[in-house]
C-alpha cells in the first residue's frame, strides 16, 4: 500500500465509525492492520475536504468494481494463469491460496518482529528457517535483525538450502505454535518453501551492513550458492531493466525526497532512465534538487534506495510492474 493509499484508507476508516471500521478490519491481513492502526493513531485533525475526497474516491472505485468479493479459488487461479502464465502464476498462487497450510505460523504475522524473535530465537536454526520462509519477506528480515550474527548467518544459510517440508513436519511445527498462538489446519501436500529465491528475497530487505555480513558468511561456506543468491537479488542498479511504463508506475509511488536521496548515489544511466519517464518540467526540477542537495551519508543513500526497491517489489507482487533478475530474463516477484 502506497503512502497516499494508506492515508486515504486511514481517513476512510476514521470516517466510517467504530462499528463499520471494525467489520472492515476483520477482512484485512495482519500487516495491513498494523499499518492502518499506526496511521490511525498518528492521524491528527482531518480537513473536511480530505474526508470528502477520500469518500468520493472510495465510492467511485466501488462503482467501477461491482463484482468485488468473488470467493472462488478456481476463478482466481484461472485469472492469474491466463494473465501471467503457468510458471509465474504458480508461485504467487501458492502463497495466496495455500497460506492455510501453515496456519499456526500465519498467526505470527500479527506479532512484531522483536516479539517473534524472542519467541523462536532459542529454537533450532532449521526450525527458525522453516518458520521465516512462511512469513512476509520484510517481516522475516526484521526478525533476523534481532538475532546475533552467528544465528542470523546460520538461519539464512539454512533458508538458502531449504527445499521442501513434509506435511507431517509442518503439522508438528504448527502444533507447537498453536499451543502458543492459535490456528491449525492440516497440510495436504509437500510444498516447496525455501531455497535460493527465498533467501535472496529476505536479504533484499536487510540493512546493507547486515546484508554484507551475511553474504560474506555464505561465501565462506559455499561460494557457488552465494553467487546464486546474489544473482536472484534485485539491486538498485537493475531499475534500468524495468520498462518505461513500469518506471512511470514506480515514480507515482515513490516520494520525491526519497527519490532525490536515492539518486544521489546512482549512476548517470539510472538517472537518465528516471528523468526520461518524467515530464520535462518534473525532470528539470529533479535535476535542480539533486544539484542543490548537499552531501548525504552513504548509509542514508542506501537506506532510501532500499525503500525504492521495497516499493518496486510490492508493485511486482501486485502485477503492476515486472522486475528483471541478474541471472537474465524477467522474473515475477
Amino acid at each position: 500500500m502506497s503512502e497516499a493509499g494508506l492515508q486515504k484508507a486511514t481517513i476512510l476508516m476514521l470516517a466510517l465509525g467504530e462499528d463499520c471500521a471494525s467489520l472492515v478490519m476483520r477482512h484485512l491481513g495482519p500487516r495491513e492492520v498494523q499499518k492502518l492502526g499506526t496511521s490511525m493513531a498518528s492521524m491528527g485533525a482531518i480537513p473536511h475536504e480530505s474526508v470528502a475526497t477520500a469518500l468520493s474516491e472510495f465510492i467511485t472505485e466501488a462503482e467501477l468494481n461491482p463484482s468485488m468479493g468473488i470467493d472462488s479459488d478456481e476463478y482466481i487461479r484461472n485469472v492469474f494463469t491466463k494473465a501471467l502464465g503457468n510458471d509465474k502464476a504458480s508461485a504467487l498462487l501458492d502463497r495466496i491460496l495455500e497460506a492455510q497450510d501453515s496456519s499456526g505460523i500465519e498467526s505470527l504475522k500479527w506479532l512484531d518482529a522483536a516479539s517473534i524473535g524472542e519467541l523462536i530465537g532459542n529454537e533450532h536454526p532449521q526450525i527458525i528457517a522453516t518458520i521465516l520462509v512462511h512469513l512476509e519477506r520484510d517481516q522475516a528480515s526484521e526478525i533476523l535483525g534481532n538475532f546475533d550474527e552467528q544465528l542470523r548467518n546460520d538461519v539464512v544459510l539454512r533458508i538458502a538450502t531449504l527445499d521442501a517440508i513434509q506435511p507431517t513436519a509442518l503439522r508438528e511445527l504448527n502444533d507447537v505454535l498453536t499451543k502458543l498462538l492459535s490456528g491449525n489446519r492440516d497440510s495436504k501436500k509437500k510444498r516447496s518453501i525455501g531455497g535460493i529465491r527465498a533467501a535472496a528475497e529476505i536479504l533484499n530487505f536487510m540493512d546493507t551492513t547486515i546484508e554484507s555480513a551475511v553474504m560474506g558468511s555464505l561465501r565462506d561456506y559455499d561460494q557457488n550458492m552465494a553467487e546464486k543468491i546474489t544473482d536472484e537479488m534485485f539491486i538498485f542498479d537493475q531499475i534500468t531493466e524495468i520498462d518505461d511504463r513500469g518506471i512511470q508506475t514506480l515514480l507515482r509511488e515513490v516520494p520525491s525526497e526519497t527519490l532525490i536521496v536515492a539518486l544521489k548515489g546512482a549512476g548517470p544511466n539510472i538517472r537518465e532512465k528516471i528523468f526520461k519517464n518524467m515530464s520535462q518540467r518534473a525532470a528539470e526540477m529533479m535535476r535542480d534538487d539533486l544539484e542543490s542537495k548537499g552531501p548525504v551519508r552513504l548509509s542514508e543513500v542506501e537506506a532510501q534506495q532500499k525503500s525504492v526497491l521495497v516499493i518496486a517489489r510490492r508493485l511486482a507482487e501486485e502485477g503492476q510492474i515486472m522486475l528483471g533478475s541478474k541471472g537474465g530474463g524477467d522474473a515475477f516477484v
